[in-house]
């Protein structure tokens, strides 16, 4: 298992991005992650960060596919694997109808068949070996809807091909998980439990082939308090199970739902969704916090860790709330 850390909270400030990469670096990471949502974009700091550093893997967690075409996003990667020697980790997500439809203003597609096609044509693009020609229930290329020129023609890219780069997806649902397993390289998973994993995720990485990578984000706040530090992720925990969708459509709440948690996460909807949200994060158990973030001493932590290594974790992505705590936090890797 290799240490990933996010960069989430580095907001688009350049020397702050610098350096906490070049940090990353120095301390043994072995990569750097960046996410979007409806603020910054995932790409451009990967470019900046491809400039100042060596030898980081540089992975989005994720991308959005609602974003971009599957061949615009094969753009940038091309480009990008171009720039940095072939570090490019790519993370692809399907986000949510709240960010799909209101933000992007596209249609929310079935994730399970949007994915498999967005993946097909992202591959075929990748490989620059022939000309892009696809059509699905979803992508059709070239283009030949009821408002088509008819003057679309199928190219290939002149980029030097990119074929063997690695494709993560952010999944969660039963059926999408097991396309993921099926189709890509790897799984994205946020709020992944050491202790629970196993009734939500594995039947489907039971299946999965050798080299299948599995990279969840992992909240972690380094302190001597263990009770504030959780405190400083329960935020987190309370956005994402009570704020990252509708009540009828929420992919954490879910999940989290199937650890066990459903009456917690009914509470923490319930105040969230009433705009109380710091009674929603107060509502958070302690017993919640320790299950999908590493908080309290070092010591404590690296205990924490030995239980995250007896799962099937291939990158153990951190998100620091503070990156002060970047060094103290590889030094018990």
């Amino acid at each position: 298992m290799t240490l990933g850390l996010s960069l989430a909270g580095t907001h688009g400030d350049a020397a702050a991005l610098a350096a906490v990469a070049r940090r990353a670096e120095e301390s043994g990471y072995d990569s750097v992650w960046t996410n979007e949502a409806w603020g910054n974009d995932a790409f451009t700091p990967l470019a900046y960060i491809a400039a100042l550093t060596s030898r980081l893997r540089l992975g989005t967690a994720i991308a959005q596919m609602s974003a971009r075409t599957p061949a615009t996003t094969a753009m940038t990667v091309l480009t990008l694997q171009q720039m940095s020697q072939g570090r490019v980790v790519l993370g692809l997500g399907a986000s949510g109808p709240q960010v799909v439809e209101g933000w992007h203003g596209v249609p929310y597609r079935a994730p399970v068949q949007m994915t498999r096609e967005y993946l097909t044509v992202l591959r075929k693009a990748l490989a620059a070996t022939e000309r892009l020609e696809f059509a699905g229930s979803i992508f059709t290329i070239p283009y030949s809807g009821p408002d088509a020129t008819g003057q679309g023609r199928a190219l290939r890219s002149p980029m030097p091909a990119a074929a063997d780069t690695p494709i993560l997806v952010a999944a969660m649902g039963p059926k999408n998980v097991a396309m993921a397993v099926a189709e890509s390289d790897g799984l994205l998973p946020y709020l992944w439990s050491p202790t629970h994993w196993r009734g939500s995720w594995g039947e489907a990485l039971e299946k999965a082939p050798d080299g299948f990578q599995v990279a969840p984000t992992v909240l972690a706040c380094v302190g001597e308090d263990i009770d504030a530090c959780r405190d400083q992720v329960r935020p987190r925990i309370a956005l994402h199970i009570g704020g990252m969708g509708s009540r009828t459509k929420n992919f954490y709440a879910a999940l989290v739902t199937r650890y066990g948690y459903a009456e917690e996460v009914r509470r923490i909807q319930d105040l969230y969704l009433g705009g109380n949200r710091a009674a929603a994060s107060a509502a958070v158990p302690d017993q919640l916090v320790d299950d999908l973030a590493l908080v309290g001493p070092l010591a404590h932590i690296a205990d924490q860790l030995a239980l995250w290594r007896e799962g099937p974790l291939t990158t153990l992505i951190v998100e620091p709330t503070d990156f002060a705590m970047v060094e103290p936090i590889a030094s018990v890797w």
